[in-house]
């Protein structure tokens, strides 16, 4: 067991990850918790997590910033897909104004954690990721709010004779500022969020020529740069009236959207089909191309601002390969079918990496709790881990909105337990309560990792809803639960 030294520092709320989910966690903690000392643990030297980390051509939200934005800071800006760098200074932005970037602690990584029902205080190790100094900090509540996925690496799969390969092999999560691609052959290798958004803007931006090369298709649905509809609500409304309803008609749609895809998944098929086919030149084949094996939203669709990626396939700047590889060859990679792909420059958009909390390790009174033996309540604390919340949004939406239904929620619970001068809180498991995986999802970076994550229930409260108005009914309701457990 952990023992914190005499010198420890000491706060109340200790928020882990300063990108989008711990800016919005802070936010709540000033707001809704003024008489709270709080600070934010970030292993990076910058804010902003994911916006901050990607640098690769293009990078973007493929979830409009009316709901990716957070629900106190509207976004007023024109367009609804916004661009990586304009996501970024948003969410400086907002720190700024809040005073939350004078909380933030740089190059602090949360390397183990361990809670005291004694003492109902965790105990923080704390590693700075530019001396390497260890440091420890005791906290009354910790917050994680790192996301899902390796910030240090991405997922690129074994690939066979890959050292024979003489150009440049490049993983977006970790791009070279002073990359060369003009007038390259570039091959790009996925078909998902991160592929869809590089290759049209490697084409825009001057690369000879771009391969998308996939294994299997995606769902991909265009989407309006910018919304006349919105903008004409900002011109003729009141401001928080026209936020209001923009947010409203944005959250309106897209979950109107997922449910009609869930719901009927022939019909689904038929309508993105329809919205795709006009957009593809002739030479692009739709169903060896574009008609995944699954139907729509098992995976999350992905979205093109301006029909940017078809519009590089009509002008023939990129081309899309269906196959399988064989190998890496000198010049580039072998397919299955025989034919080769010659390239000076090969893009692994491959996915990326899981991992929960961080990497960091949780004990309780001197045992190292498994989060995979665990089960998440309301999708947001961990069965028998005290005093402890999580965010991960949602995977059929926007992140924020999930984010912003977690925090404040977290501070309900943490005003009722000064409210009714207990110091502790955990949900307890009920055992007729069946395990289930925690993301009913069915995308390559979740199937990897499922088995290391947590549970979620087969009844409420331990199911996840991935539903933002349904939702809503819970997470505003009073914090008192059979499941929760109330210590003094």
């Amino acid at each position: 067991m952990t023992e914190p030294s005499a010198s420890a520092e000491h706060v109340d709320v200790l928020i882990v990850g300063a990108g989008l989910s711990g800016i919005d966690a802070a936010y709540h903690v000033t707001h809704g918790l003024p008489g709270k000392s709080y600070a934010v643990l970030e292993m990076r030297d910058s804010l902003g997590g994911t916006w901050d980390l990607f640098r690769y051509p293009g990078i973007r939200s493929d979830s409009d910033m009316h709901t990716l934005g957070f629900g106190w800071k509207p976004w007023k800006g024109t367009k609804a897909i916004v661009d990586g760098p304009d996501i970024l200074a948003y969410l400086k932005e907002a720190a700024a104004e809040n005073g939350i970037d004078q909380h933030i602690r740089y190059h602090h990584k949360l390397v183990h954690a361990e809670f005291s029902t004694e003492d109902a205080r965790w105990t923080v190790t704390v590693e700075r990721t530019d001396t390497g100094e260890t440091t420890q900090l005791t906290s009354s509540f910790l917050w994680s709010t790192s996301g899902y996925y390796r910030y240090d690496e991405g997922f690129t799969p074994e690939f066979a004779g890959v050292d024979d390969y003489e150009g440049q092999l490049i993983h977006p999560q970790h791009w070279p500022e002073d990359l060369d691609y003009q007038d390259k052959r570039v091959v790009v290798i996925g078909s998902g969020a991160t592929a869809v958004t590089l290759i049209p803007a490697l084409a825009n931006f001057g690369a000879g020529h771009v391969t998308m090369l996939q294994r299997t298709p995606t769902y991909i649905i265009s989407q309006p740069t910018y919304d006349k509809v919105s903008a004409e609500m900002y011109k003729r409304l009141p401001d928080k009236l026209a936020q209001k309803l923009v947010r409203t008609r944005y959250l309106t749609s897209r979950i109107a959207f997922y449910e009609f895809c869930q719901a009927r998944p022939k019909e689904s098929r038929a309508l993105l089909r329809k919205l795709l086919e006009r957009q593809l030149p002739d030479d692009v084949s739709f169903d060896e191309h574009f008609k995944p094996p699954y139907d729509p939203w098992d995976q999350r669709l992905c979205a093109v601002p301006g029909g940017d990626l078809f519009k590089a396939l009509r002008q023939h700047s990129v081309d899309i390969v269906t196959d399988h590889i064989d190998r890496f060859t000198p010049k580039g990679i072998l397919l299955k079918s025989g034919q080769e792909l010659e390239a000076d420059i090969i893009i692994t958009a491959t996915g990326l990496n899981l991992q929960i909390f961080g990497g960091a390790t949780l004990g309780v009174d001197g045992q190292v709790v498994k989060p995979a033996d665990t089960m998440a309540y309301k999708g947001l604390m961990l069965s028998d881990i005290p005093n402890f919340a999580f965010i991960i949004g949602y995977t059929n939406a926007s992140w924020t909105l999930k984010a912003d239904l977690v925090c404040e929620y977290v501070v309900k619970l943490i005003q009722r337990m000064d409210e009714t001068g207990t110091r502790t809180v955990v949900p307890r498991r009920d055992p007729s309560v069946t395990e289930e995986p925690f993301l009913d999802f069915e995308a390559g970076y979740v199937m990897r990792s499922i088995d290391s994550l947590p549970k979620q229930g087969s009844e409420f409260p331990w199911r996840l809803k991935m539903n933002y108005f349904k939702d809503i009914l819970v997470f505003r309701k009073p914090v008192e639960d059979k499941a929760l457990e109330f210590t003094a």
